[in-house]
């Protein structure tokens, strides 16, 4: 598959080169009128990825990679082509790779395996997804100490001061671990990789969050070497779903204690004396059958991406971000008040093609992010809203503290867990008196600037509504 050659498309400018491919590749979206600004939620796939597997799976027949007959032999091979293939791309020679249901999969891995110890301490970043946040229950079940570090309030960034007061002063420990995300799956913030390098010389392993950030960003692990990286290839390239990688450099792998074996993880297990041998690289943690089936589709999806080249990715997704953010500023009501409010930094060199962004009316009150969704609904706009696992990002959004969540979490009615999404958020609002949550914009690869023109007559169709219910209070 050679995407720029097969359309003649080398010498075309990146916005040539882009209409060309969401003609070609992803003519869907136009066909069904879409406007699809959720890239960060999950990446569109190409028509000729889906193509080639298919034509993959209907040519040949595949079995069980566990045996040794004609069949399983092929599967095997595909899969291990595809390991390779994912080492390749993200210059992993020192890493293995193991296959995981997606980055929530791989992360538990890391939750069940770490060491963890009473003198262990999780040092996590305020900015994280709340399958990294998880991971926190395993530290503290096994009396360990987890700690907080919060990110600067006005760009949500890293507070170079506060994490490495942390980094510092933690107590020394065989099974210390830091974790951060490579890039914020709210704001669509950078942070500075350099940190893995400096947490690991103040005695920390470091689990890198990759998810939001490899799939516009060029992630080389020769260079940059967390001890563990979690990956959702969707993500990158948007089929198929339901795979994910945890990457484990090889120094660290006998760091992680396995707690169990399955089918697929061990060399021998005896029943009369109860012992076993677990399997030694990345078998250990792939627990019964790979997706043996979908995993060839992992490189055709990789060698995708590569046809159109990951720096040129990064750089039209910067220019879509930009462009996106400039205009959305030149959005205002007649009084010449501001329609919407970009939250994060304006230096696009330090974050990616992902906003998080709050709308007002023009007496200045704040529409809700319900309300925003669903009149994007209406324009056959995707969307995302909520606070995207990320509590920590919308508490520092909403100034919300711990002396707040500790009121809220001791005070709540007892049926709270049993109502639904939608309750538990009005349930918040009531609370507070304040709004919770936000609406996030992400574009990608497949993004032109008619889809921006579109949002942004989106934003201007504002100016005639109101919000439907006032908070009494909003930070």
């Amino acid at each position: 598959m050679e995407t720029r050659n097969n359309l003649n498309m080398m010498n075309l400018s990146d916005d040539e080169f882009f209409n060309e491919l969401r003609k070609n590749e992803y003519a869907r979206v136009d066909a069904g009128k879409h406007v699809y600004l959720d890239y960060t939620g999950g990446n569109l796939y190409a028509a000729s990825q889906v193509n080639n597997h298919h034509e993959m799976l209907l040519a040949n027949v595949l079995g069980n990679p566990h045996s040794t007959n004609p069949t399983s032999k092929l599967a095997t091979k595909m899969v291990e082509e595809s390991r390779a293939k994912v080492l390749q791309f993200f210059q992993a020679e020192d890493y293995y790779c193991v296959f995981t249901p997606n980055a929530s999969g791989a992360l538990r891995i890391i939750g069940e395996s770490y060491p963890f110890s009473q003198d262990s301490t999780f040092l996590i970043l305020a900015d994280n997804h709340n399958s990294v946040n998880g991971i926190r229950e395993y530290c503290n079940g096994k009396k360990g100490t987890t700690k907080y570090v919060h990110v600067q309030h006005d760009d949500l960034q890293i507070d170079e001061v506060l994490l490495n007061d942390a980094l510092k002063k933690t107590p020394k420990s065989k099974a210390n671990l830091f974790a951060f995300p490579a890039q914020s799956n709210v704001s669509g913030v950078k942070h500075d990789l350099s940190w893995v390098s400096v947490a690991q010389e103040n005695g920390f392993d470091v689990l890198l969050d990759a998810a939001a950030f490899v799939p516009t960003s060029k992630l080389d692990l020769s260079v940059v070497q967390p001890d563990f990286v979690s990956v959702s290839f969707y993500k990158i390239f948007g089929y198929p779903t339901g795979l994910g990688c945890l990457l484990i450099k090889k120094s660290t792998f006998e760091k992680l204690c396995k707690p169990w074996f399955a089918g697929g993880t061990v060399r021998l297990v005896s029943v009369v004396t109860q012992k076993r041998f677990l399997a030694s690289g990345h078998e250990r943690f792939e627990d019964g059958t790979v997706n043996y089936l979908d995993i060839p589709a992992v490189k055709i999806g990789l060698d995708y991406i590569e046809s159109i080249g990951m720096d040129r990715i990064s750089r039209r997704v910067r220019s879509l971000a930009e462009t996106l953010s400039a205009e959305l500023g030149k959005c205002q009501h007649a009084d010449g008040t501001p329609i919407v409010k970009i939250i994060g930094p304006k230096d696009f060199s330090k974050r990616g093609g992902t906003m998080i962004m709050s709308f007002f009316d023009k007496n200045g009150n704040m529409f809700s992010y319900p309300e925003i969704e669903e009149y994007a609904n209406g324009m056959m706009i995707s969307i995302r809203s909520g606070c995207f696992c990320n509590p920590g990002i919308d508490e520092i959004n909403s100034s919300l503290n711990q002396e707040d969540m500790s009121g809220y979490f001791e005070n709540q009615n007892p049926d709270h867990y049993l109502g639904s999404e939608k309750e538990v958020y009005e349930d918040m609002i009531k609370f507070f008196g304040k709004m919770r949550g936000g609406t996030r914009i992400s574009v990608g690869l497949a993004t032109t600037s008619a889809d921006l023109k579109k949002f942004l007559e989106f934003v201007e169709s504002l100016k005639n509504k109101f919000v439907s219910k006032k908070i009494a209070s909003l930070s």
